[in-house]
């Protein structure tokens, strides 16, 4: 909330405790064209100043716990360091701390760059790369998934792009971003992930298996997925990889799009697709997939445009690839 609204509706609290203790006690101090207000009168207005004030300061809280539960703060990492850990040399990345909001591509798509709020440049951070729903930019995905705060805390450099029109074209310019963000910020290259839902998801995993980019990401996480296992024949498996495919089953502009996908995957990894463990999270993970590589199905319910909600699962699947 502005802060001279802030200031504006506590002065109404203020006014309206004054305004019903003058009511009660004193009545015959106020005047309105030359009458007195009955007391009951004067009670009742302080009464409704103090909930317009008070319902105001209310409702600004409200929304800005809501902006938190929403990904909107940046998380402060726990930093693990130990012989494993990949380092830069110091003044070697340029890129701040806190939110870059206007970075841009040689194609022109705009996205954006959030770090753990006490962001370290000499050390390596895994990169969660989100890519957007059809028709929305930067801004709305970050708030639409919410992935920011979670994220950040677990360590990891979050990124937001703008959607482009599905095409495999966007699919290799979007695949750009993570190694212009390299540039700037201190990225471990072997643990770069990718996001997204709807288009978004699709292109995650587009980039995934499109010859020249399939080498950029260490796992994905896509959701709701506008691609057919049909149309997966004519592409060539990429080397076994880590892989949570999120889908609704009542899902009626993809449906049953995303049992197709990771049946594909699920084959692509080298798993006994016959066999399967259901995780108490209710996501079915597959069993002997080559390198161990974690393949996983998480089948919700809601509808299409609904964001799966599996910010956790996803953060820790990803946290667990190359420890």
């Amino acid at each position: 909330m502005n802060a001279l609204l802030l200031i504006i509706f506590k002065a109404m609290i203020f006014l309206s405790v004054a305004l019903l203790v003058v009511g009660i006690f004193k009545p015959e101090w106020l005047r309105f064209r030359q009458k007195q207000p009955a007391r009951i009168t004067i009670v009742a207005v302080a009464i409704g100043i103090f909930m317009i004030g008070a319902g105001a300061i209310y409702y600004a809280g409200s929304n800005s716990a809501e902006a938190v539960s929403r990904g909107k703060m940046f998380g402060e990492a726990v930093y693990a360091v130990d012989n494993n850990t990949g380092h830069c040399e110091p003044g070697t990345k340029p890129g701040n701390a806190g939110a870059s909001n206007d970075e841009q591509t040689s194609a022109g798509i705009r996205y954006m760059v959030k770090t753990p709020v006490n962001y370290n440049p000499s050390i390596a951070h895994p990169l969660l790369m989100v890519y957007a729903p059809g028709g929305t930019n930067r801004y709305e995905s970050e708030t639409y998934m919410y992935l920011t705060q979670e994220a950040t805390a677990a360590g990891f450099i979050v990124a937001y792009a703008d959607h482009r029109k599905m095409s495999t074209e966007a699919i290799v310019e979007l695949a750009e971003i993570p190694g212009l963000i390299e540039k700037k910020w201190c990225i471990d290259k072997k643990r770069i992930f990718l996001t997204g839902h709807s288009d978004g998801g699709t292109i995650a995993m587009g980039i995934a298996f499109i010859n020249g980019t399939k080498h950029i990401p260490a796992a994905i996480a896509p959701s709701a997925v506008g691609i057919k296992g049909e149309d997966l024949k004519e592409y060539n498996c990429p080397s076994p990889l880590p892989v949570m495919v999120m889908h609704s089953s009542h899902d009626t502009l993809f449906p049953g799009y995303g049992n197709e996908t990771i049946q594909w995957w699920a084959a692509c990894n080298g798993c006994e697709t016959a066999s399967s463990v259901k995780d108490a999270d209710g996501c079915v993970t597959y069993k002997g997939c080559k390198n161990n590589v974690t393949t996983r199905y998480c089948e919700g319910t809601g509808r299409h445009p609904e964001w799966p909600r599996k910010n956790k699962a996803i953060i820790e699947f990803f946290r667990a690839v190359n420890k």
